[in-house]
């Protein structure tokens, strides 16, 4: 079973494989690999780095590419159509993608990196840190998603429908929510670079992973499974490498100041548990089943951290707080979602004991 395919709900959900439960583990010895490679062939990745067109490095735009364009190819956009069956559950995770998510980050990157942590951070790095934590938020996870939603036994069509429909407003939104609150936080705005980024990371990508997928099923939906058996490990392989290379520039001032990854996690925690938490808090006032309501918090709170990553790298630079930043959302993502999953799944029985849940299970 693929998990592009709700058509038929007897089939088996996908499962996370070996590899996606210890990516925790696999970033980290990225980081290791990278920081020694970094001090080692400094010359080496100064070059790389220097590779760039408009601000936009080139060999990170392939390796983006091969990160985005797997985990696009199994979105089905005319899932779209199914929105209307899990209305209260997709108003609720709207609500928490756009409207308060990329705005409560900036609000706790203000707080914790601009204010509280400040003095134990690098001063001319401050803003580049909070406009990575900023590009974090800004993007609603597309890929892992699906992981979150099958441990925690999610409706598939709303899981589905959610993804397509977040993928679609983030081709349009996601420029002018970050241009926002790089605004607000007094950080000037590159719009050319950003203006790129969004065609190169988001509408391309998007645009040529409908393509193939169109192509695969017109064989079958066999022929689309193999091609993302095939693909799939060079979608997980292309972000290691692409985090080896970070940390190969970053290396330096991480071993200058170890504290400062702690640091950054902080708000990003916080902002995890604040908008599951919500999210879940809003379900279940509406009466909405647990079924939607676990990836419903799940996916409001999850980050499409390969986009934050590559605009990251592409606004301020491989070498900046901002792509350091976007890293350590890699570097947590996997335990703290993992941790929310078991919270919902915990609470399942006090989640349906609400009134408005019980008054609709009782139609």
């Amino acid at each position: 079973m693929s998990n592009f395919d709700v058509a038929d709900n007897k089939q088996e959900k996908p499962a996370m494989n070996l590899f996606e439960r210890y990516l925790t583990i696999w970033v980290a010895f990225c980081i290791v690999v990278g920081i020694a490679l970094g001090h080692f062939f400094s010359n080496v990745f100064q070059a790389i780095g220097s590779a760039e067109i408009a601000n936009v490095n080139l060999p990170v735009a392939i390796l983006i590419w091969l990160m985005i364009i797997p985990m696009l190819i199994k979105i089905d956009f005319a899932a779209l159509t199914q929105v209307k069956e899990h209305w209260r559950g997709i108003g609720v995770t709207l609500f928490i993608n756009w409207a308060v998510k990329p705005f409560s980050m900036a609000l706790l990157g203000w707080l914790f990196i601009g204010y509280l942590f400040r003095d134990y951070l690098p001063a001319d790095q401050i803003e580049s840190y909070i406009a990575g934590l900023i590009l974090l938020a800004a993007a609603p996870c597309t890929a892992m998603v699906f992981v979150w939603s099958n441990l925690s036994n999610g409706e598939p069509h709303f899981t589905l429908s959610q993804v397509a429909l977040n993928d679609t407003i983030m081709v349009f939104a996601f420029a002018p929510i970050v241009g926002l609150l790089l605004g607000i936080s007094a950080i000037t705005v590159p719009w050319e670079t950003l203006t790129i980024s969004v065609g190169l990371y988001i509408v391309v990508p998007v645009l040529l992973a409908q393509a193939i997928r169109k192509i695969c099923l017109k064989r079958g939906g066999v022929a689309l499974e193999r091609l993302l058996a095939t693909i799939q490990p060079f979608s997980l392989l292309a972000l290691l490498i692409t985090l080896v290379l970070l940390f190969g520039f970053q290396g330096e001032q991480i071993l200058a100041e170890p504290m400062i990854i702690a640091l950054l996690a902080v708000p990003i925690l916080i902002q995890v548990y604040f908008n599951s938490g919500l999210a879940y808090l809003l379900n279940r006032m509406t009466g909405e089943q647990h079924c939607v309501a676990a990836p419903s918090a799940l996916i409001g709170a999850s980050n499409f951290f390969e986009l934050a990553v590559a605009a990251a790298i592409s606004i301020f630079g491989f070498t900046s707080g901002a792509a350091l930043a976007t890293v350590v959302g890699v570097l947590i993502e996997v335990p703290v979602m993992l941790s929310v999953v078991k919270i919902v799944n915990s609470s399942k029985g006090w989640y349906e004991n609400g009134a408005a849940v019980n008054r609709r299970m009782s139609r």
